[in-house]
């Protein structure tokens, strides 16, 4: 890694070190807010587009562009690398990820094998690209959880209630963490992957995970999580963590041994400090509906969160969870612009 790109201030406070001013990156931050996503994505099934390098690195940097944020998030989707192994599934606009056969038996569990770098030959050659067009400003991997990957599988689609999901959990435990195994030996490839071809930090994206309590989560996800971590350690990149709903989780997600852990908006981020305990740095936690407000109410809001921050042992600014459609670009680029004035040191 180049040393400007490793004193990044993102890198920095990933690392809980003395940063300049606060980073700013936002989930979703390539998207349908932005018009020339639009244009870019205009007749591109979803899945094609995470599948096509130039488009990748187009809507990669399209947000870097515009706002100045200080990381890039790898466009993709959590449901490619399922894809990449011949899942049958598919991403259908107005719904989400939708699986043609839905995993509920042993005998499903074939489908699930190992993901291999020839797969995905596209992400390593776009975030090739990515790297070299970036510099200094990090590329952030991701990958999707093995609970919420396994929700989709379970239930076939999107679910409010994650009934399938449960009733495996608890019935069948075996079976669950036959597939857990698999998606997390998926999911550790997939990030490795795109580690080894150049992103400097990895996500760990849980979005359902709130529908699990405590001690259900310590029983059939922890093990799972804990050990995606653990066998990321060597890539020497910060991971970070991040769920939706999961106030009551927070010192869990923390336990899972990643070095920072996203926040989403339910909870003041000097209070997440205290669930999560010493030794992790803090992303998050504006609500993205609050950019819907009038910038008044933004800019006190982010001092807000700013304020609460600076308890962290680490921060980086972000939305409690992804960039709403509506949301108007102008918003963030103000935010991007605030957040740095108002935190320099």
């Amino acid at each position: 890694m180049n040393p400007e790109l490793a004193d990044s201030p993102f890198l920095r406070a990933c690392r809980r070190q003395p940063v300049p001013r606060t980073p700013v990156w936002f989930m979703r931050q390539a998207g349908r807010s932005l018009p020339e996503y639009r244009a870019v994505r205009e007749g591109v099934p979803m899945l094609e587009a995470c599948a096509t390098p130039d488009l990748i690195v187009e809507i990669t940097m399209q947000p870097v562009r515009r706002y100045g944020v200080d990381a890039a998030i790898f466009f993709s989707d959590i449901v490619v690398p399922l894809k990449a192994i011949g899942i049958d599934l598919d991403i259908k606009p107005g719904v989400g990820p939708v699986v043609a056969t839905p995993i509920r038996d042993a005998g499903a569990l074939a489908a699930l094998r190992p993901i291999e770098p020839d797969d995905v030959a596209y992400v390593t050659e776009a975030v090739r690209a990515l790297t070299g067009e970036l510099g200094a400003t990090p590329l952030i991997g991701f990958a999707g959880a093995p609970f919420t990957l396994a929700s989709y599988l379970i239930e076939g689609g999107p679910s409010k209630s994650h009934d399938h999901t449960k009733a495996m959990m608890y019935g069948e435990p075996r079976l669950w963490h036959a597939l857990m195994e698999r998606l997390t030996e998926i999911t550790i490839g997939f990030l490795r992957i795109q580690a080894a071809a150049g992103a400097s930090a990895v996500q760990l994206f849980d979005s359902w995970v709130g529908a699990v309590a405590p001690d259900d989560y310590r029983e059939f996800v922890l093990p799972h999580t804990g050990r995606i971590f653990a066998e990321l350690a060597d890539l020497g990149v910060p991971r970070i963590h991040f769920g939706v709903g999961t106030g009551e989780l927070l010192a869990l997600l923390g336990e899972a041994g990643a070095d920072v852990v996203g926040v989403d908006w339910r909870v003041p981020l000097d209070e997440a400090a205290r669930r999560i305990g010493p030794g992790k740095a803090l992303q998050g936690n504006l609500d993205p509906a609050i950019l819907l407000a009038p910038w008044e109410v933004v800019e006190r809001r982010a001092a807000d969160v700013l304020a609460r921050g600076a308890k962290a042992e680490g921060h980086v600014f972000n939305l409690g969870h992804g960039v709403l459609p509506a949301t108007d670009p102008d918003q963030l680029a103000r935010l991007t612009d605030f957040v740095h004035r108002a935190s320099a040191r």
